[in-house]
């Protein structure tokens, strides 16, 4: 039996990068070959896609560029398209997956031009630029919230729901539950800003700490990821409030931290609500406010309808400001442990493989071999 060729088309961001891993990793489990294409910035690809077959094609990015950026950009992604035809040609796919950004654009725009079945992932609550273009000629669109903004009507009946897959070190601490934590024990709080740290956490959150009645700041445990160039000033700002924190710019140990925290304050990112969400973790979200199309406030502000968070837009996201919601919810043990619950309520484990189901449905549409359907994996 011959095992189903699915083309990957993914690059960029982990956003993009961490779904189309966990996608990788389901079908390989159930008898299919992904593989993957990307831009030139492949080579950067790490974990479980470095090991994928791989091409490589020119893409730009256009959005929020100037005119001749933009120009330029949209004639690389037109050798990109053209070079993704041959490639889509040659290797005759099953089926082939977008990730939505401009890394899969070449190879998503071909395969639609080629008739060849297809399906995107919209990872935000937000239908992204590169998938809003293709929507209207895909198969079908995946998504991770119910609703993305600009899914419209029409799309409607191409649209399931499957949520973001996460990484499988996150998968793997969902049951953990919640740290439970004494009248008088430690409040330990995870400061993530992203792969290169968030600048602004650097500045805002030694200043609220600041501001926290003593008895809190005794008791804090504070984990903050910042910017190399940052983490000498912010130690030292700790260190005036005679508090200890453990700060790098970057944790191989993320999920483990994530899960023994009370609380966290981060970004909104696609793949940091994601994991929030299928740990259960409450967080005060900070959504980036250059984010394309603000889908960052997007995803916050339906974590934040669910009670699973809450939201400060970084205008707004003063050390007085951060200083009050934290002196009010630390102090408020059930109420962290209530969003908590909410937050992991929203969550969906079983992510890649209602992804997986999806694809291979496709595929099996186009007289594909689809070795091991749906109706075999096991009910999350």
């Amino acid at each position: 039996m011959t095992a189903p060729l699915i083309v990957l088309a993914a690059g960029g961001t982990g956003g993009h990068l961490f779904p189309a891993e966990a996608l990788a990793r389901t079908l390989l489990s159930r008898g299919a070959r992904p593989v993957l294409v990307t831009d030139r910035r492949g080579g950067d690809i790490g974990g479980g896609l470095a090991e994928l077959e791989t091409y490589r094609l020119r893409a730009a990015g256009v959005a929020g560029k100037g005119l001749v950026a933009r120009i330029t950009g949209v004639g690389q992604v037109g050798i990109g398209v053209v070079q993704a035809r041959r490639l889509l040609r040659r290797l005759s796919p099953a089926a082939a997956v977008g990730f939505g950004g401009y890394a899969s654009l070449p190879a998503t725009l071909a395969a639609s031009l080629l008739r060849m079945p297809l399906l995107v992932h919209e990872q935000n609550a937000v239908l992204g630029r590169a998938n809003r273009l293709l929507a209207g000629r895909v198969d079908r669109l995946a998504t991770a919230f119910p609703t993305p903004r600009f899914l419209g009507d029409t799309l409607l009946s191409k649209a399931v729901h499957t949520g973001m897959p996460v990484r499988p070190a996150f998968l793997a601490l969902r049951e953990q539950p919640y740290p439970d934590r004494t009248v008088d024990g430690p409040m330990r709080i995870l400061v993530l800003g992203g792969s290169q740290g968030a600048r602004i956490f650097s500045d805002i959150v030694p200043e609220a700490v600041g501001r926290l009645p003593e008895e809190i700041r005794q008791r804090l445990g504070l984990v903050q990821q910042c910017r190399p160039e940052d983490l000498e000033r912010v130690r030292a700002a700790y260190g005036r409030l005679g508090i200890t924190a453990e700060l790098a710019a970057f944790f191989t140990d993320v999920p483990e931290r994530l899960a023994a925290a009370h609380l966290v304050i981060a970004r909104a990112g696609a793949s940091t609500v994601a994991e929030l969400t299928t740990v259960g973790r409450p967080a005060i979200l900070v959504p980036y406010p250059f984010a394309t199309d603000d889908h960052q406030s997007a995803n916050a502000e339906a974590v934040a309808a669910a009670g699973g968070a809450w939201t400060i837009p970084q205008p707004a996201f003063t050390p007085d400001e951060l200083a009050d919601l934290l002196s009010s919810r630390l102090h408020d043990r059930a109420t962290l442990a209530d969003a908590a619950a909410k937050a992991r309520a929203i969550g969906v484990p079983d992510a890649a493989d209602r992804l997986a189901d999806a694809v291979l449905a496709l595929a099996g549409s186009n007289g594909a071999d689809n070795p091991i359907g749906a109706g075999n994996r096991e009910a999350a």
